[in-house]
């Protein structure tokens, strides 16, 4: 019987986070019909290393603490149980790609207390001192033991640590079966041939050089990182040719993939298991020709103005319970022996989340150099502007 309610309020807290995520109820709503008005008191008790209170009486790190991070990426009511624990009110502003971070932290003045950098970037912060290095002792619940080295050695640079591992995943894509006339899709030839074909006017990709050129130049079997001219070229061919059945250039797709808009996107790991979770006929595809493995990592920026916050946020984001909670909300897997354990069997023998090995084998991390090569940055402003 326990399991059937579960069911049902796990179906109907999805909803209402949906709706509630997309605005059209309020807060208020979303707390009453969840019941997580009343829970986050529970759940902020519940919390190893919050409690007793005085360690954290209201108002001792600040009222607010700023986080920027991606779409879909957390689990809402472990910031009202941050927020009842602590008093600080999580504010989350939105990105849709690295460049757009790095951005506004080289623009001086972006108010972020927290903020949630991909792998491949950590050495340009370094290099640009745009991060704080963090003092470990301060993040007691970091334990570095428990996590895959894969996916945490990013966040150190020459033997200093800049950044603690959020979680992993890959980018693939999503695709409503429903509209594919029965063609299984399998690689990222599938992909751009059916976008200019059967799924034209129904493709989205993301408005993130990384991903977008990366994955035109799978096409033709080149790295993924590559800033080979040539090979830019015929990814920039592919893309233009490309440009004029696309359904639109954004991050945050599930939108319009839930609506049925959109009918196949570039998808990371976690929206993929959302929409597959949300609607079975949407399935998410890893290219054979591989494509990108990535990992995130929570990071201070030089001079957050809520640094006692700051460290708050990450260290109670680092607990296993709630982290844990997150990967149930988000769907992307954890680097976290602590959190895996927590996590029920059948989460952690998803091939969304854990693909095949084969499947992993053929992904590449991004490289640094990527993210600031001005071919790509060009190449993607042609594109955007075709």
């Amino acid at each position: 019987m326990t399991n059937h309610n579960d069911h049902i309020s796990k179906q109907t807290f999805m909803d209402e986070l949906y709706r509630y995520k997309k605005g059209s109820v309020t807060r208020r709503h979303f707390l009453n019909v969840t019941g997580l008005g009343a829970a986050t008191a529970v759940m902020g008790a519940a919390v190893p290393g919050l409690l007793p209170k005085p360690a954290f009486a209201a108002g001792d790190i600040g009222d607010r603490v700023i986080l920027a991070t991606w779409p879909n990426y957390h689990d809402p009511a472990n910031f009202e149980a941050f927020t009842e624990a602590t008093g600080a009110h999580v504010q989350v502003n939105v990105f849709g790609s690295n460049e757009e971070m790095l951005a506004k932290l080289q623009a001086g003045g972006s108010g972020w207390d927290v903020y949630v950098p991909t792998n491949y970037t950590i050495t340009t912060y370094v290099s640009e001192d745009l991060i704080e290095p963090l003092d470990v002792s301060r993040l007691p619940n970091y334990d570095p033991s428990a996590f895959d080295p894969r996916y945490a050695e990013a966040g150190s640079v020459d033997g200093k640590l800049y950044a603690v591992p959020k979680n992993w995943g890959t980018t693939g894509y999503a695709v409503n079966t429903s509209h594919t006339g029965g063609h299984k899709m399998t690689s990222w030839k599938d992909f751009w041939d059916m976008t200019m074909d059967s799924l034209s006017g129904r493709t989205m990709v993301h408005d993130y050089q990384l991903t977008t050129i990366g994955n035109a130049l799978k096409y033709f079997g080149y790295s993924f990182n590559s800033v080979d001219e040539k090979e830019l070229a015929d990814a920039e061919k592919l893309l233009i040719d490309s440009k004029p059945h696309l359904f639109a250039i954004s991050s945050d797709y599930q939108p319009s993939m839930r609506s049925g808009d959109a009918w196949m996107t570039m998808c990371w790991t976690g929206d993929g298991k959302q929409l597959n979770t949300d609607i079975p006929e949407i399935e998410y595809v890893l290219g054979v020709e591989g494509g990108e493995l990535w990992s995130d990592y929570y990071a201070i920026p030089k001079g957050a103005p809520h640094m006692d916050a700051a460290y708050a946020l990450i260290n109670f984001m680092l607990d296993p319970n709630v982290n844990a909670k997150e990967v149930l909300a988000h769907g992307y897997p954890s680097a976290d022996a602590h959190t895996n354990a927590l996590l029920p069997e059948e989460l952690l023998n998803d091939p969304i989340l854990y693909p095949a090995q084969d499947l992993l084998n053929a992904l590449e991390f991004g490289a640094a150099v990527t993210l600031t090569d001005p071919n790509r940055a060009e190449l993607m402003a042609r594109f955007k502007s075709a």
